[in-house]
Parts: C-alpha cells; sequence; structure tokens
C-alpha cells in the first residue's frame, strides 16, 4: 500500500473537494494545505497501524479532536468533516480493492482490512465529535458564567451603569429588552426546561432567581406558568431594565411571606403586585406588631379562643360595612351570636370603635393577624393576665 500513498491522497482530495462544497476551495491557501495535511496523516496512519496494529499512533486521533474543536469554534456543525471521511474511506476501499484483485489477495485478507478501514473511521469520527463536544462545552459554560455575571449586575443596589450593562449584555449575547421581571424561585426548584434563551437563570445562588425580558408580551405569562408550574416561584413587578433590583426585591419578601403561609401557595406562579396590600402590611413587621399589641389591647386578658372568635368577627364587621347580618354570613354563625359578640367587643373596645381612624388601625392588625393564622410564635396579640370564661355565647346562641 505505501508505494501508492501519494496516489490515493491526490484521489480522496479531489472527491472530497467535489463532493464536500465545503472543502470546494481553489488554490494552495491554507484550507487546502490543511485539507492535504490531513488526509496524509490519515493514510499513513492507517497503514502503519495495519502492519503493526500493537502500538498505534495516537497523533492523528488527537489531531481530529482539534478538528472538532475547531469546526465548533468556528460555528460549524460536524457535517462536512463526517461526509469527507465516508468520501474519503469510499476511495480508500475502492483503491484497495482494485489493489487486491490485481494481486490476488484472498477475499478474508481483504475483508479483514476493511473492517480494519471501517473501525479506523469510527475511532476517527469519536475524536472529531469528543473535540466539538468539549469545545461546545466549554463556550457554553463561559455564555452561561457571563450571563450569571449579567444578573448579578443588573441585581445590583445602586442600580450599575448603562454602559457596563450594554457591555456585558452584548458579550452574554443577551438582547437589552425595554422592561423585565425578577423570579425569585424557592430552594426545592426544579430545573426548568421549556425556558427560551433570552431568559436569564442562577439556580445555584442562595435564592435561585430568572429575569425575564418583556414579561408581558403575548404569551410570556402563560410559557412562565407551564414551566414553573412545579415549583413556588414569584414574579415581581414589571420594571425598566435598570430596576431590576426593585423587581427581585419585591420577589424575594412576596417568596418569604408564601413560603411562611402568609401568602397561601405551595407551588406554582405567584405575582407580586397580586398581593401589594400584603407587602405593604408585612414590610415592617415590628412596628405592626406594637401597632397591634397597643389597638388590641383590650383582648390581651381573654383567653386565647376568646380572643380568636371576636378578633375574627370585629374584623368581619369592620370588612363588612359594620353590618351583623352580614357578619353572621361570612362567619357561617347564627346572627344572635354575632349581636352578642358585637356587644362584647363594644364593652371592651368603648369609644375606639366610633373613631374612623382607629377603626382603620384594627383592620390593619386584624389583617396580619388573619393572615398569619395559627402558627406558633406568629400571633401579635400577646395573651396577659387571666383567661374569662366564654360560656355566655353558647347559652347566647342556644336562645
Amino acid at each position: 500500500m505505501r508505494p501508492h500513498l501519494d496516489e490515493v491522497a491526490d484521489d480522496m482530495i479531489q472527491e472530497i473537494q467535489t463532493r464536500v462544497r465545503e472543502y470546494d476551495r481553489p488554490g494552495e491557501g491554507p484550507y487546502s494545505s490543511t485539507l492535504r495535511l490531513a488526509v496524509e496523516r490519515v493514510l499513513h496512519y492507517f497503514v502503519e497501524r495495519v502492519a503493526d496494529p500493537k502500538e498505534p499512533d495516537s497523533s492523528v486521533i488527537d489531531f481530529f479532536r482539534t478538528i472538532g474543536r475547531g469546526e465548533a469554534g468556528e460555528g460549524r456543525s460536524l457535517d462536512a468533516v463526517q461526509t469527507a471521511m465516508r468520501v474519503g474511506g469510499m476511495v480508500a476501499w475502492r483503491r484497495m480493492a482494485e489493489g487486491a484483485a490485481a494481486l490476488e489477495v484472498p477475499a478474508r485478507t481483504l475483508g479483514a482490512v476493511g473492517e480494519a478501514l471501517m473501525l479506523f473511521q469510527d475511532e476517527l469520527a469519536a475524536a472529531a465529535g469528543e473535540g466539538y463536544a468539549q469545545a461546545k462545552a466549554a463556550v457554553a459554560g463561559e455564555m452561561q458564567r457571563r450571563r450569571k455575571r449579567l444578573l448579578d449586575l443588573l441585581f445590583a443596589d445602586p442600580p450599575a451603569a448603562p454602559e457596563a450593562i450594554a457591555d456585558l449584555a452584548a458579550a452574554a449575547h443577551w438582547p437589552i429588552p425595554r422592561t423585565v421581571a425578577a423570579v425569585a424561585l424557592g430552594q426545592e426548584t426544579r430545573q426548568p426546561t421549556a425556558f427560551p434563551p433570552d431568559i436569564l437563570s442562577d439556580l445555584g445562588r442562595r435564592t435561585p432567581a430568572l429575569i425575564i425580558p418583556d414579561p408581558d408580551g403575548p404569551g410570556r405569562a402563560k410559557l412562565v406558568d407551564r414551566a414553573l408550574s412545579g415549583s413556588l416561584a414569584v414574579v415581581g413587578p414589571t420594571v425598566p431594565l435598570n430596576e431590576a433590583a426593585r423587581s427581585i426585591e419585591w420577589a424575594r419578601k412576596t417568596l418569604g411571606l408564601a413560603e411562611r403561609g402568609v401568602i397561601g401557595a405551595t407551588t406554582g406562579v405567584i405575582r407580586s403586585v397580586e398581593h401589594m396590600s400584603t407587602l405593604i402590611l408585612f414590610q415592617d413587621e415590628e412596628l405592626i406588631t406594637s401597632l397591634a399589641r397597643l389597638r388590641l389591647a383590650p383582648l390581651s386578658h381573654l383567653r386565647s379562643s376568646q380572643q380568636d372568635r371576636l378578633a375574627e368577627t370585629l374584623l368581619a364587621w369592620l370588612q363588612s360595612g359594620r353590618n351583623a347580618n352580614e357578619v353572621a354570613m361570612r362567619l357561617h354563625v347564627h346572627p344572635q351570636t354575632v349581636r352578642y359578640r358585637l356587644r362584647q367587643l363594644e364593652e371592651l373596645f368603648g369609644d375606639q370603635l366610633l373613631d374612623p381612624d382607629l377603626r382603620f388601625d384594627l383592620e390593619i392588625v386584624l389583617r396580619a393577624r388573619a393572615l398569619l393564622g395559627d402558627r406558633p410564635g406568629e400571633q401579635i396579640i400577646p395573651s396577659t393576665g387571666e383567661a374569662v370564661g366564654d360560656t355566655a355565647e353558647v347559652v347566647s346562641f342556644r336562645r
């Protein structure tokens, strides 16, 4: 085989350039030189391997890994390389078959050489694929690192300079939108699989987060809901790009309230804008607790069960325009029971129930109390003093 290698190389190059458009480069430029170098190295390696299969030279395999990395770096697929290898193998097999016929080589020997040729082609293709995958992974990893840095920059407070954001966005191949919404994810978030590439994500941070460009655009809300349906996720308000830090701040606060059970959801997508009053209410919990101790002090000497009933009744009364019948319907109790409780409240609070400002304060703290519910350690009416019996209400209801 050795005396014919130059001739076979010429045949291979001509056939490859004819059949593979990407390799049809006229002249003796660097592309043609690289093609000839590859073909000659492959042919010599194959012949030496047939002559002595015990000591294979790995340089050709490494060479094809480099070719694979180069194709990835140029943004091309491996289709042209793989087609060229198939065409080269076809030319090699044709020449070997012709030589075997002229030399009357036994069929068993020719079959063994053909099998070696196919195995060799598979190794070269695998090496090119390995190099290609390595390069793509490196590019993807660098792009992901840039996107994470961009996410950090957008969440910075005070906001980063627009020029810095624009430069990093260009490096991360992220088109700059007019508006964004930040998303805070619960710790048990599963890996989303349906996000388009324009959504920035970092699931490795302490509070996993996303940035959604153009969140109010057609179909975007459904896309987010579908992708995060199995996770607890909070979408912050839509804001201009330079206010992304504000969106993630509100998203994180909403997530914290949801994880405590104040906002009733354990999975699915929550939108901060739908819970703004609750967010305002819990913006300063120390302040709301202090206000509760002041305004709900008349209930503090009662036992917990009485506190709960009277607080529930007072909130319903404030929310229903102070209509006892509507309160009864809301609480699913008899109107006479409501009236009895209201008399108790009048005795406890006195003229405070006539003052609009005080009624407003009472509704605020009672809403907070109702949202906190029965979670231990989170009640905002501390019990002090001895409990008072509560049998009178039962008697009144029976009457």
